[in-house]
């Protein structure tokens, strides 16, 4: 829960915009009660948690209040440990699902044309050759980027953001560090990343499931040593 404590200096542009159309919050606790409850509302979403609002009002109303909580310590500590299991099992169940999909994907696509496959399973396609430097793992690189599921969907994008990103080479996932050791500058690649190479069975929040194998639209725009 730590993630959902805030000050006032964190308010987020949502609530207030929020508390600015509701003539309801006309008070500062009002307000910093919704504004907090938008905090932890949107930590819940981001981590895919699923549970019953009213429960969730209930009991931080009778912890606030200072009332005798209606389950034994005890029984929390079955209900959390329960939903870990249910969790986990869930995560097991994606997980075997997309790695499945990852493999048949990415032999499927070894067999294109212009795709190639290195030694540890990345695979990419050249669209334009860079003619600049080679980025090696201590420089910083600055790409324009898109990033996306099998199916299609785009979890990030640099383009959409209007921003290139600048980072350092070692500080993003394997098959980025592996790709773009590989690239030089002014190159325009796009890589498939086994999940092995990319957030493995963890995931990343909740677009990026366990075991996700990634496609990736890169732009080398420019290395900086």
């Amino acid at each position: 829960m730590k993630k959902t404590l805030i000050g006032a200096s964190v308010l987020t542009a949502f609530a207030l915009n929020a508390i600015a159309a509701d003539p309801q919050l006309d008070t500062h606790e009002k307000q910093f009660g919704y504004a907090v409850g938008v905090q932890m509302g949107m930590s819940l979403k981001r981590d895919g948690v699923e549970m019953d609002l009213d429960s969730l009002l209930l009991g931080m109303r009778d912890a606030m209040e200072g009332k005798e909580p209606r389950m034994t310590p005890e029984e929390a500590r079955n209900v959390m440990m329960k939903a870990r299991e249910v969790e986990e099992q869930k995560r097991g169940t994606v997980g075997a699902k997309n790695k499945e999909a990852g493999e048949k994907f990415l032999a499927d696509n070894a067999k294109k044309d212009g795709v190639k496959t290195t030694a540890s399973g990345l695979q990419y396609k050249v669209i334009k050759a860079g003619t600049g430097p080679q980025p090696a793992l201590e420089d910083n690189v600055t790409v324009h980027y898109e990033g996306r599921l099998l199916d299609g969907t785009v979890f990030d994008s640099s383009r959409e953001r209007g921003n290139a990103a600048t980072f350092p080479v070692r500080g993003v996932i394997a098959g980025w560090i592996e790709a773009l050791q590989l690239m030089k500058q002014g190159g325009h690649w796009e890589i498939y990343v086994p999940s092995d190479l990319a957030y493995g069975p963890r995931g990343a929040g909740t677009t990026i499931g366990p075991n996700s194998t990634l496609v990736f639209d890169i732009e080398l725009l420019e290395v900086k040593k």
